[in-house]
C-alpha cells in the first residue's frame, strides 16, 4: 500500500487492481495452508491462485517501471542480490526490507518489491512442485479415505 499512495494519483484506478492483486496473494496463501490438512487439490489450487495474484501483482510494478521510464532491475544488479542477501536473513520480514520498500525514489521502491515477488513466486514454485508430487504419491483426502475403507474391509 505504501507503494500506491505514494507513486499514484489518488484517484488512479491500477491503486485498487494493485492492492487487490497483493491482498488476493496473501490470502490464498493463508488459506491455502488452511486447506493443507483436509484437501491437497484445494491447496494446489489455491496456491496457484496466490502465484497468478502475485503475477498480476508483479506486471503492475513492471508497467509503472517502464511507464515513468524507470530501469528494471536485473536479477544480478548489486541492489536486487542485496535484497536476496537480506531475504537469507533469519525471521526476515517487512522491517528487514522497508527501507527498500519505502524508499523516496519510486524505481528503488518498485524494484524492491518486484524483487520480493520473485523471491515469494519462486518459492510458490517450489512448493507446488512439492505438493504435486505429494498428490501424485499420495492421493487427496479421497483416495485416503476410499484406501482406509479398502483396508478396512479387507481386515474384516
Amino acid at each position: 500500500v505504501y507503494f500506491t499512495n505514494h507513486f499514484f494519483k489518488k484517484y488512479d484506478r491500477t491503486i485498487d487492481q494493485m492492492v487487490q492483486a497483493a491482498r488476493s496473494g496473501k490470502q490464498n496463501i493463508a488459506e491455502a495452508s488452511m486447506a493443507s490438512g483436509t484437501s491437497k487439490e484445494m491447496e494446489i489450487k489455491l496456491t496457484n491462485v496466490a502465484r497468478a495474484s502475485l503475477e498480476e501483482l508483479l506486471i503492475d510494478y513492471e508497467d509503472y517501471l517502464r511507464t515513468h521510464k524507470l530501469q528494471l532491475w536485473g536479477k544480478d544488479h548489486k541492489l536486487a542480490l542485496r535484497i536476496r542477501d537480506l531475504n537469507k536473513t533469519a525471521d526476515a520480514n517487512y522491517e528487514t526490507f522497508v527501507r527498500a520498500i519505502e524508499h523516496p525514489d519510486p524505481e528503488i521502491s518498485a524494484n524492491a518489491l518486484v524483487c520480493l515477488i520473485n523471491i515469494a513466486s519462486y518459492l510458490l514454485k517450489r512448493q507446488l512442485k512439492q505438493l504435486e508430487q505429494a498428490f501424485m504419491n499420495e492421493g487427496g483426502l479421497r483416495e485416503r479415505m476410499t484406501k482406509a475403507r479398502i483396508d478396512s474391509r479387507y481386515r474384516k
